[in-house]
């Protein structure tokens, strides 16, 4: 043994490291680059999307914490703003380059497990193609970074296991930036803690580097703990809302049904083989842990997404092509074959690669129905298609309504809308036309505007629901779309003067999260 060697680095190692297969680098970046490629094919076709108006917003607040998000996603935004301004095609090529970061890292997650350059592309291309990645990559959210930190935990875990310090310290920095990006990859770090307990490399706990590691993720992700707590915990309260106002019910067999085709029907034959063979193979075993455990959590909580379960996908896509890897030509030709082919006809399901009206049709001609994950009546697209319509034109009409008010009545005026995507149009699109905007969902709530009571444009609600509260409601016009969710369509616009309650009494009951 080499005297430099540290002792404490051979006391944690699971298993003498043995040579992997090269890292097919160069092909890798290719096939990412090949999927941003197809990203740029539809990039801005079907208009904003509901939440990238959302976090601009926060961008342009930037906070340790927001009340449905922690931050990091959103700094890097304010970064991208800052060089690009708002545009929404750079935003949508930086991450759909984000995206296109965690296909390589399942190569390299491949490789790891003994994959050789084909087991690494046929990996990384299943990811690349699946629906999950391609609709994830479409538009700017923290669900892109999300996916990119489960696929390098991953690939930290494995290495860890083997290693020493600097692996465990790696591990422990990538957990902690994920969960300062988005809560639920704490469910990664779950499984990773059973799969370590139940290795070899559990010889590892008696020595400092993993709980130095857990240290370092709490480090990270503290200034967001500490604003929650400031806060009163308002994630905690909107998950609970979600879960229990908002999210459709999801059992075991939505979940896997729900991979099935987030990650395409034919990866399917690669990931199930990657589960089976992980389970029997301790090298790899924790790919399956890590699954295992994201779907018990996930059945436990009953109304979860299933894109969720699809994070841990990547494992399993990696032990999976290893194993195709060994079974011959026959099989090297026909698995990518068959990923690709069953999952080409889902793609414009994933992005806007078809206009409109063409994927209305293929819809029709697959018999799919127009879907969304949570409790709402649906129109003619599905909701995260129909949530890039109608954003422009919800401002123009309001800004038409505040044209016929006074000068002096616009300045004191407000703008009181039902949801953060309204709010977020308004801004996006009505600057400078439009009073200043009141929304008390999610973390609009805290971004209240000076208003003393005497003028608001109310969007989206009944002149009925609200004539007792104000001295005078008036219809001034409507808004609306004909390819938005429905609650969007043919929304009035009232001007309602003389509000008769208390102003911070009414803003502190009207919030909202979910």
């Amino acid at each position: 043994m080499p005297a430099s060697l540290p002792a404490m680095e051979v006391a944690v190692s699971l298993e003498p490291r043995t040579a992997r297969p090269p890292l097919a680098l160069g092909a890798l970046v290719l096939l990412a680059l090949a999927g941003v490629a197809l990203h740029a094919s539809g990039l801005t076709a079907y208009g904003w999307f509901r939440d990238e108006l959302y976090y601009l917003s926060c961008a342009k607040r930037l906070a340790w914490g927001y009340v449905d998000h922690p931050p990091l996603s959103v700094a890097a935004l304010a970064l991208l703003r800052a060089v690009a301004g708002d545009s929404l095609a750079a935003m949508r090529i930086a991450i759909a380059l984000v995206t296109a970061c965690a296909v390589v890292t399942t190569g390299a997650l491949t490789r790891e497990l003994g994959g050789g350059r084909w087991a690494q592309l046929a990996a990384a291309g299943a990811l690349a193609i699946a629906p999950f990645t391609l609709g994830t990559g479409h538009y700017w959210s923290m669900n892109a970074f999300d996916l990119l930190f489960w696929v390098a935990g991953t690939w930290c875990a494995l290495r860890a296991f083997r290693g020493g310090a600097r692996e465990w310290l790696v591990l422990g920095a990538v957990l902690g930036l994920g969960l300062l990006d988005k809560w639920s990859i704490a469910w990664l770090g779950a499984g990773i803690a059973v799969a370590l307990v139940l290795s070899p490399a559990r010889r590892a706990l008696r020595t400092p580097w993993p709980w130095l590691a857990a240290l370092l993720a709490a480090a990270i992700v503290a200034p967001n703990l500490f604003w929650q707590a400031g806060h009163g915990w308002p994630t905690l309260e909107f998950m609970r809302h979600a879960s229990e106002d908002k999210m459709k019910p999801l059992d075991l067999a939505g979940l896997i049904g729900g991979q099935i085709l987030l990650l395409g029907p034919g990866a399917a034959l690669v990931w199930i083989a990657g589960l089976a063979v992980a389970l029997r193979r301790g090298g790899a075993r924790p790919v399956a842990i890590v699954w295992l455990v994201t779907l018990a959590l996930l059945a436990a909580n009953g109304s979860a997404r299933a894109g969720y379960l699809a994070l841990a996908g990547p494992g399993l896509l990696a032990a999976g092509a290893v194993w195709w890897e060994g079974r011959g030509r026959l099989a090297r030709v026909a698995i990518p074959a068959l990923a690709v082919l069953l999952a080409l006809p889902l793609v414009p399901f994933a992005m806007p690669v078809l206009p409109v009206e063409r994927f209305v049709a293929w819809q029709k001609a697959l018999g799919r129905e127009p879907k969304s994950e949570e409790r709402h009546r649906m129109g003619a697209l599905p909701q995260h298609f129909a949530d890039m319509f109608g954003w422009p034109e919800l401002a123009d009409s309001v800004a038409r309504v505040s044209t016929t008010l006074t000068a002096a009545e616009r300045a004191r005026a407000i703008v009181l809308v039902n949801n953060y995507g309204e709010a977020g149009a308004l801004e996006r699109f009505g600057a400078g036309r439009v009073p200043a905007i009141a929304c008390e969902h999610n973390h609009w709530f805290y971004w209240p505007p000076a208003w003393d009571g005497g003028i608001a444009i109310v969007v989206g609600r009944d002149s009925a629901d609200i004539a007792s509260e104000f001295e005078s409601v008036v219809v001034a016009g409507r808004a609306g779309h004909p390819l938005a969710m429905p609650y969007e369509q043919d929304l009035p616009i009232l001007v309602a003067r003389g509000y008769r309650g208390d102003v911070p009494t009414a803003w502190a009951r009207g919030k909202h999260f979910d």
